[in-house]
């Protein structure tokens, strides 16, 4: 029986149109005295490769030390702005609800994210998704470059099986991390993949949102969808 949700958050949970690549600029330009004029790829990616392929784009070469102090610079950025990500940006259909039937229903959740912990938390809790993240489990993006070796991480801190939970992520990166720990993969074409991109990468199940959260909680107890 499933235990364990692992969320990634975003265009999974949330939807920051564009204030997190403000605030990421923002804090780079702190960080290294440059303006960001391009940045790396984003999607299913941790916060420290983000950071170094970026600074790579600009001419730069970093290391620990200064993606440590980018990440701290995120966080503050973040701490700043959360009125302006909380006006600009949204919760996704279906998150809350989703969230709230999943903790009703006894399983634990917590996040697998490429954002550092502190940024994960802010987003969360400024859309109100966070009262059911059980954060200590998660795995962060300051944790590990490889996304599969944070979702190995966060089933040792949960101390679950990988037959007992699920990822629920909008990315093949998401897909792929998850079937590298042998976990099952919910997939949702809410964010820049569609349903057929998530299938191709070899999602067990894909929805195209979180609306129809009765579904989602039958899929995550491991359910026909049909």
């Amino acid at each position: 029986m499933v235990q364990l949700v692992l969320w990634d958050i975003d265009h999974t949970l949330i939807d920051t149109r564009g204030v997190g690549r403000e605030l990421s600029a923002a804090a780079f330009q702190r960080t290294t005295g440059l303006t960001m004029r391009k940045q790396a790829k984003i999607d299913g990616i941790t916060e420290a490769v983000i950071f170094r392929e970026t600074a790579k784009l600009q001419g730069l070469a970093t290391d620990r030390e200064d993606f440590e102090r980018f990440a701290a610079a995120l966080a503050g950025e973040h701490l700043l702005q959360a009125a302006d990500l909380r006006e600009r940006g949204h919760a996704l259909p279906g998150a809350a609800a989703a969230l709230e039937l999943l903790a009703a229903d006894g399983i634990r959740q917590t996040v697998v994210t490429g954002n550092i912990r502190p940024v994960a938390e802010i987003k969360l809790q400024v859309f109100g998704l966070d009262q059911h993240i059980l954060w200590n489990l998660g795995a962060y993006g300051e944790d590990d470059d490889q996304r599969s070796k944070l979702v190995k991480l966060a089933l040792r801190r949960a101390q679950v099986s990988p037959a007992d939970a699920v990822v629920i992520g909008d990315t093949p990166a998401d897909v792929e991390a998850a079937h590298s720990s042998d976990v099952r993969v919910i997939a949702v074409a809410s964010g820049r993949s569609d349903e057929a991109a998530l299938r191709d990468a070899g999602a067990e199940t894909v929805l195209p949102d979180l609306r129809d959260t009765e579904l989602l909680v039958k899929l995550v107890r491991g359910g026909d969808p049909r």
